[in-house]
């Protein structure tokens, strides 16, 4: 246990003899001073925490100044220390590393979806500044971990949950393999403690049964790579790992073949293919378990030749081949940049940039103003694996795994992605959606005129590609929102006997502080604005319907006085049906049409039934009701409903497209009537239309109530 000032610094001087002694024990005596008093939830002086976290780091061979920020990182937030007292006595990095730690600390990664994806943006705002900081938490997270088991267990859920999602791909995008495996485990015992005994229950069994194989393939391999300096090194994959396996392949433990893994580590790259050879000479390589990371290496640096081979007694074993600096890369990820090797930071020729990394992560979320899309595209990123894949020219395009020629083309260029209109795969003619694999040659045809198609963010893996499309996307819907929003407009000034001309569309965008008559349209036409707002912003007195209408507070004949009543979601009665009204304490009465299913769940409440009806006379048209229409994906069908709706003196309050197909749409349309007669004539007026395939009244079921009440209750 480095609990100690001078275990610490042994510590750190194992790798770094010229370490600035004197700061770390400052940094430590200054952290010690600063938490007096503070416990931790297992009982133990706050300060053990930092002190560990430091020792991860020093384990790690890293600098002396993520040491010692890791000494102080919850000293801004937890003590009395401030900013500018640690950058006067450690300096401007160290100040500038613990407040970057600070900050992340008081992300809640864990939040809404909407917070969530503000935070990440910070997140990776943060590492761009100095990728030390995330090294930190990391550090931090891990720690953390270890002693979970301090916690309540609803926080112990909520930090493992956090740590699956977030800290544990984080640290394999890092290339910290070794900790994103450990960081999983931890977690796994948390999130499904009965799972991970079962495993290692029946590794435990298999052990016994095959007398550790382990040991005897790992003989056998070096046995067969006499004559090179080798070290190979045989382990059991971690309990996640399989469990992830399980759960991918959906297979049982027993089926599972691949469960132990090996590491062969040689001096030079050439004794990594002369080991490679020697391997696949005893034992059969597994097709497609090949990749070759030593010649095409992983952005974040890591180098080494992965295969899979049917070894002792037939068992699947995957084997990883690497020198031995490809190791230290593989083990520390980026943080090798940063390594020291006796006093001197250590010249590894595989270690990562920082600096570059984080721009190549960041770059193609720059442009990305959706906090959902860039949250999207940056859990991609984080998460996948990455296949290799030329031009017909042979340079090499990275993508994750599961990438299809959509992701490709965008990775060239997003002129070649937009023009995109077919692929070959290796000389053959491929669909869009076909998945790439490692060593093919993709090309790419183009066609002029092609745009984007909505159809593509189903097949689009990369963040750089749905970035891309959604981005041509919204430039398209714009050019189709504003011709949709023109035909509304006509629409709704044709229901008060105007007419929208530009001058009178000018003026409402003027009224409602918008920047022309095309921002009114497509306003109208992505159903931001309903055309009653818009007609009130030319004409108030026409905005409302007045003259010797119902007025909407009487419009039910029954109610005690006073008393106030809504329209059900589920059936939107329209004046004209028949109706029944239950009470709500404090709410009022809800109206339901007498068929509507939702009534049955009030049977036995009859104290809560009102028997009502609505008023004979000539109501005014504010009562909404949604009618679901199939179309041809024809030119000018949409236009021609919005036509039929005005010339049926009906509103258009809304409009959703709730499924797109090439060749139709199917819509979701609010229209505001008078009463039943009205819309059964507009739907009347619609069947007979020869482009609406399907014409339906929406009723909503009790699940699909509850699924919008959760739905609006998040947002």
């Amino acid at each position: 246990m480095t609990n100690t000032a001078d275990a610490l610094i042994a510590l750190v001087r194992g790798f770094n003899p010229k370490t600035n002694e004197a700061q770390i024990r400052a940094a430590y005596d200054y952290g010690e001073r600063m938490h007096e008093g503070q416990v931790r939830h297992s009982g133990e002086p706050y300060f053990t925490h930092p002190v560990a976290v430091a020792a991860i780091l020093a384990q790690q061979q890293l600098d002396d100044a993520t040491i010692i920020t890791a000494l102080l990182h919850d000293t801004i937030e937890d003590t009395r220390a401030s900013y500018t007292e640690v950058r006067d006595l450690f300096g401007e990095d160290v100040a500038e590393l613990v407040d970057g730690v600070t900050k992340l600390t008081n992300l809640q990664l864990n939040s809404s979806e909407t917070k969530q994806a503000e935070n990440f943006r910070k997140l990776f705002m943060a590492m761009s500044k100095d990728l030390r900081v995330i090294l930190v938490k990391l550090s931090d997270r891990l720690h953390n971990m270890r002693t979970i088991k301090a916690m309540r267990p609803d926080k112990q859920v909520q930090k493992a949950r956090e740590t699956m999602d977030i800290f544990a791909p984080l640290a394999g995008r890092m290339g910290m393999q070794w900790m994103r495996e450990e960081l999983e485990d931890l977690a796994f015992q948390v999130l499904n403690p009965e799972a991970r005994k079962s495993i290692m229950r029946r590794f435990i069994t298999l052990q016994d049964d095959s007398d550790d194989v382990i040991s005897r393939i790992a003989a056998d391999m070096r046995a067969e790579l006499r004559g090179m300096k080798a070290e190979v090194i045989g382990r059991a994959k971690k309990p996640y790992s399989i469990w992830r396996k399980m759960e991918e392949k959906e297979q049982s433990f027993s089926r599972l073949s691949d469960i132990y893994g090996f590491r062969v580590i040689l001096e030079t790259e050439e004794d990594c293919y002369r080991a490679l050879g020697a391997i696949h000479q005893r034992w059969r390589a597994v097709p497609g378990r090949f990749k070759d990371y030593i010649s095409q290496p992983k952005t974040n640096g890591y180098r080494s030749i992965h295969t899979t081979v049917s070894g002792r007694d037939g068992k699947r074993v995957e084997v990883q081949i690497r020198t031995a600096q490809m190791h230290d890369v593989a083990e520390t990820g980026v943080a090798a940049h940063w390594s020291y090797r006796d006093g001197v930071r250590s010249k590894n020729p595989f270690a990562v940039d920082p600096a570059k990394w984080i721009a190549q992560l960041t770059e193609q979320f720059d442009d990305e103003d959706d906090h959902q899309d860039f949250l999207e595209a940056v859990k991609l990123e984080m998460y996948t694996d990455k296949v290799f894949c030329f031009t017909p020219k042979g340079e090499v395009i990275k993508l994750p795994r599961g990438a299809t020629p959509i992701d490709f083309a965008y990775a060239i260029h997003t002129r070649i992605g937009a023009a995109c209109v077919g692929a070959k795969i290796d000389g053959i003619r491929v669909p869009l959606w076909t998945r790439v694999k490692n060593g093919q040659s993709v090309e790419i045809i183009t066609a002029e005129g092609q745009t984007p198609q909505v159809t593509w963010l189903d097949i689009a893996t990369t963040g750089k590609a749905k970035t891309a499309i959604r981005r041509a996307l919204r430039e398209a819907d714009r050019e189709r929102f504003v011709k949709l929003g023109r035909e509304l407009a006509r629409s709704a000034f044709e229901h008060v006997g105007k007419k929208a001309t530009d001058k009178v569309l000018a003026t409402a965008a003027r009224a409602l502080m918008l920047g022309g008559v095309d921002d009114v349209l497509e306003q109208l036409g992505s159903a931001e604005r309903t055309g009653r707002e818009v007609v009130s912003a030319v004409y108030p007195e026409l905005g409302t319907i007045s003259g010797e209408e119902v007025d909407r507070k009487r419009a039910v004949i029954g109610l005690e006085p006073g008393q106030s009543f809504d329209r059900a979601p589920c059936c939107e009665p329209l004046p004209g049906e028949r109706i029944v009204g239950i009470t709500f304490r404090g709410k009022g009465v809800t109206l339901h049409s007498i068929d509507c299913d939702k009534l049955s769940d009030y049977e036995d409440q009859p104290e809560r039934w009102l028997d009502l009806r609505w008023h004979d006379g000539s109501h005014p048209a504010v009562y909404g009701a949604t009618i679901n229409v199939t179309m041809a994906n024809d030119h000018g069908v949409l236009g021609r409903i919005c036509t039929l709706f005005g010339e049926a003196n009906a509103n258009i309050a809304d409009l959703k497209f709730t499924d797109r197909k090439p060749d139709f749409f199917r819509v979701s349309v609010l229209g505001e009537f008078r009463n039943a007669a009205q819309l059964h004539s507009l739907m009347l007026t619609l069947e007979a239309e020869s482009h609406v395939a399907d014409l339906s009244r929406q009723r909503l079921t009790g699940k699909e109530l509850n699924e919008m009440s959760a739905a609006e209750s998040v947002l």
